[in-house]
């Protein structure tokens, strides 16, 4: 019989690719919308937990953006995101759900951590400021499965992606985070005949991007593992397993992939008023590559596969 599995969020990014790859291997998927199912409405939550009994959880729904969101909208990042997390991991315990995976985000490690990052890096220092909000509600829901294993022996785990990006990510001009933003801004510049196109800070800034589709296959591969090698490579209340590339580039090196993809050929300008964000972010990722996976596709090929998506489906994304 096949797993019956809840994908909380599976309209978004993280979620779609999860279940694209739930629905190849022959899961029994249970999903519901925003409009379905408010995941921050408690007894909702309940109702839909006792009712489904699913024989386990995928919570990848969460309120994301970039710096610009997190800076605007820093009260509901961290309300929204602490609310569905708590709701979604109790009920499924609850309703006597054994089996969890959390996605979490490469923000909650310190601004200054030593790179690359290792997961014993949480909690060892300040938070960068522009999303610390998001972070502490991501630092939260890995307690929280952590906490339920502690205490009750539940099998919940939690993944932490570097950058992502792919089909079905947010292209929004403000609200994007710093890939897809340059693809649509690099992409509008050639439409306009515009011969220089203005980036967010210096552009010194490193970052990693993990194409979707690969974060899934992890994600996946975390949550299948038997308990016991999962146990052999985390600690009780260090679970969280890293999941990036192990390589970065600086955000100028980005924009440069960028403008040759969409076929720029104008100057790029970094406007030094607007913020950097952390300085780097790199996942040490030696945790994953030994419980056996490693990502599969390179930046370049991912970004090209991205921008097909993204002009194949430019009549959706007008409006967003």
């Amino acid at each position: 019989m096949a797993q019956r599995i809840f994908l909380a969020g599976h309209r978004g990014m993280a979620g779609s690719a999860i279940a694209r790859k739930l629905a190849a291997r022959g899961a029994e998927l249970i999903t519901r919308t925003h409009g379905e199912l408010d995941l921050t409405d408690q007894a909702a939550v309940r109702s839909f937990m006792q009712d489904a009994r699913p024989d386990a959880v995928v919570l990848a729904a969460a309120k994301v953006g970039g710096i610009h969101a997190n800076n605007a909208y820093p009260a509901e990042f961290i309300h929204e995101n602490l609310v569905m997390e708590c709701n979604v991991i109790h009920q499924a315990f609850v309703a006597g759900v054994r089996q969890l995976l959390f996605l979490g985000s490469s923000c909650i490690y310190p601004r200054m951590a030593q790179q690359p990052m290792r997961e014993g890096a949480l909690l060892t220092g300040v938070l960068e400021p522009t999303n610390e909000p998001y972070a502490i509600a991501k630092i939260a829901g890995i307690k929280l499965c952590e906490s339920y294993n502690r205490q009750y022996g539940t099998d919940y785990r939690s993944v932490m992606p570097t950058n992502l990006y792919g089909p079905g990510d947010n292209f929004h001009p403000e609200n994007s985070h710093v890939l897809p933003a340059l693809m649509r801004r690099f992409h509008e510049a050639v439409q306009g005949g515009a011969d220089e196109v203005a980036i967010w800070g210096s552009g010194t800034p490193r970052r990693e991007f993990l194409h979707v589709d690969d974060m899934a296959d992890a994600a996946l591969f975390v949550m299948d593992l038997p308990q016991d090698r999962y146990a052999a490579q985390t600690e009780p209340m260090l679970s969280h397993i890293n999941v990036g590339t192990g390589r970065d580039v600086t955000i100028a090196e980005l924009a440069g992939i960028m403008a040759e993809v969409t076929g720029f050929a104008g100057q790029i300008v970094f406007d030094r008023t607007k913020p950097d964000g952390a300085p780097r972010k790199l996942l040490d990722v030696s945790r994953l590559s030994a419980m056996g996976w490693t990502a599969s596709i390179a930046l370049r090929d991912g970004v090209e596969q991205t921008y097909r998506w993204f002009l194949d489906n430019q009549a959706g994304l007008r409006a967003a």
